[in-house]
């Protein structure tokens, strides 16, 4: 059946919506695609419907020719499965929690990895029925706390999801390269500018994980890309070039200065300048300072950590390469009251000695290696240690990516130097 443009239900727009921030939001309102409902909830008209059906079709005839079988689950599902995988917990606010008339606990699918597999374990008990692939195309719900940019970041969306059960590891291999061709396919199909990066696989777990990422200046996701070779990566899965280890031996005793006025880094950089002060034999750069950022981190299901994240002083913390990092931790900064709880912390002037002293554990960034020296905070105000030696003076409980990724950083591969850009994520496959 034709349906005539008189008769079409169909309304635009002259202005923009007033809650739009992005160009493919206002203009699928304006074009009469889609409607919304609530924040993070849109209604799809019919000329939205009909390019969302065709995606699919193309989603689905592409995981059909590499095997994949469909089936459909409910998006309203028990409490247990996810029970026993923690992810109940682990998934905090973002999951959308019901009880049913008999006070049972129930969940809105935000995934639906546990409910494949009961079904695999439920339906198939020999080596002889593997392998398979099962895939679905569902309404997925995740209580997202601030739902944006239209369809790009909803509470209700529609996704494609699917698992391989395999015997052996070469099965698992073969089934994550069929599903990197599928999705190549769908998205040279559909004409998408897109660029596979590396990532991490935070709570999907697993041994390797690659995003697919459409290439846009309004992606939320910050990706970079190596001027030689063929790396990419989502800059939470960028791995920092390791500091060059030095001898500790000859090195300066660390000493304590005064250093009014110099809560800031480029304050500290301007006070070690016009006092003579000396790393390595050149004047101070803001390179050889070493922020001490204090998190509160808190694990599924236990009580808050105080814990010191150590970075050089050129460098912000990314919360986001940070959580990805400590994933499934929660971590916020240190309020106030933490503070106040640890009068050992004083802010500005945190450094590794006082953490140390008083047990708190401190994660570096990989340039934090044995022998490099450091401009840090003397736990105490206005005061800093000039030349702590790391393997000497302090030592790291661990290392960490957390530091922000900079326009020019070496590549981890040797090739070049990376750019920074920005994309959409439009697809991710976990080994």
């Amino acid at each position: 059946m034709i349906t005539r443009m008189s008769t079409l239900f169909l309304r635009t727009l002259r202005e923009d919506p007033a809650d739009a921030e992005v160009p493919s939001h206002k203009l699928l309102v304006r074009a009469g695609y889609i409607r919304r409902v609530s924040p993070g909830v849109y209604s799809w008209l019919p000329l939205g419907l009909k390019v969302l059906r065709n995606i699919e079709r193309v989603v689905r005839e592409e995981m059909q020719a590499i095997g994949a079988q469909e089936i459909e689950l409910p998006a309203l599902l028990p409490r247990e499965p996810y029970e026993v995988t923690n992810r109940w917990t682990e998934y905090g606010d973002g999951l959308f929690r019901l009880k049913d008339r008999k006070d049972a606990d129930m969940l809105l699918g935000p995934t639906h990895e546990e409910m494949f597999t009961l079904m695999v374990k439920d339906m198939y008990s020999s080596y002889k029925d593997f392998p398979v692939t099962l895939f679905q195309i569902q309404t997925k719900y995740r209580d997202e706390e601030r739902p944006r940019a239209g369809i790009l970041r909803g509470r209700e969306f529609v996704m494609k999801d699917s698992y391989s059960f395999d015997m052996t590891d070469e099965g698992l291999e073969d089934s994550y390269q069929r599903h990197r061709r599928a999705y190549q396919q769908i998205f040279d199909r559909l004409g998408v500018d897109y660029v596979i990066c590396k990532a991490t696989s935070g709570a999907m777990g697993g041994s390797a994980s690659e995003e697919f990422l459409a290439v846009s200046p309004n992606g939320e996701d910050t990706f970079v890309r190596a001027t030689h070779g063929d790396y990419a990566a989502n800059v939470e899965a960028v791995v920092t070039q390791p500091g060059v280890e030095r001898k500790i031996e000859g090195l300066p005793e660390a000493q304590v200065h005064e250093t009014p006025k110099s809560e800031t880094i480029d304050a500290l950089v301007d006070w070690a300048r016009s006092a003579g002060v000396h790393i390595d034999g050149r004047e101070v750069q803001a390179s050889d300072t070493l922020k001490c950022l204090m998190v509160k981190a808190t694990a599924p299901g236990e009580e808050p950590e105080l814990l010191g994240v150590l970075v050089p002083g050129d460098r912000e913390v990314d919360m986001k390469r940070l959580e990805a990092s400590l994933e499934p931790t929660v971590v916020e900064l240190a309020s106030e009251a933490d503070f106040a709880a640890n009068p050992f912390l004083v802010k500005g002037y945190v450094g590794p000695r006082g953490l140390a002293a008083n047990g708190v554990r401190m994660l570096a960034d990989p340039r934090v290696v044995r022998g490099t020296t450091w401009i840090t905070g003397a736990d105490a105000p206005q005061r800093h240690v000039v030349g702590l030696v790391v393997g000497r003076d302090f030592e790291p409980d661990g290392y960490i990516e957390a530091a922000e990724v900079h326009e020019g950083d070496p590549a981890p591969d040797g090739q070049g130097t990376l750019t920074l850009e920005r994309g959409i994520e439009i697809g991710h496959i976990f080994q």
